[in-house]
């Protein structure tokens, strides 16, 4: 018991007006009841760290090959390392608290559709790259994937 107050039953109840279609109900049940006390915070927690994560990884992988092109290799790999230490004090915890809520095959899922999320805004406005359309329909296949993993949670199935 926390701050003297008992935990809620789930983390998000629907409110009333919710209450009045049977499937949101179910949805919202289904997604926030885990074995973690607070599912869909855990959840929203480790989604936020992951997209801070990869802001960093996204940077550290792909930012020395506009900002870094004419330095040797070594000076551009120890620059990405600096940066992705920030990605690993980030993604490292979130991983942690995120398996409280999760499975192992939803927090990589949930990761890799995060990447390209963040990869793609990343990829237009700072590394200055065209998206096409190959690039949406692999983006679409991961978030299919998304819906596969977590099917069960969103379903029931």
């Amino acid at each position: 018991v926390l701050g003297g107050k008992p935990p809620p039953e789930r983390l998000f109840r629907p409110l009333g007006s919710i209450r009045r279609y049977p499937l949101c109900a179910s949805f919202i049940q289904r997604f926030t009841t885990s074995h973690s006390k607070y599912p869909m915070k855990t959840i929203l927690i480790t989604a936020g760290m992951l997209i801070l994560s990869n802001v960093f990884m996204t940077l550290a992988w792909y930012g020395h090959l506009k900002s870094l092109a004419s330095k040797p290799w070594f000076i551009a790999a120890l620059i990405s390392w600096g940066i992705a230490l920030f990605e690993y004090l980030l993604q490292v915890p979130a991983n942690r608290i995120g398996h409280e809520a999760l499975t192992i095959p939803q927090l990589k899922i949930m990761q890799e559709a995060i990447a390209l999320t963040v990869f793609i805004p990343i990829s237009v406005f700072v590394l200055k790259e065209k998206i096409t359309l190959d690039t949406i329909l692999a983006m679409l296949c991961i978030m299919a994937a998304v819906f596969f993993i977590f099917r069960s949670k969103i379903m029931g199935a």
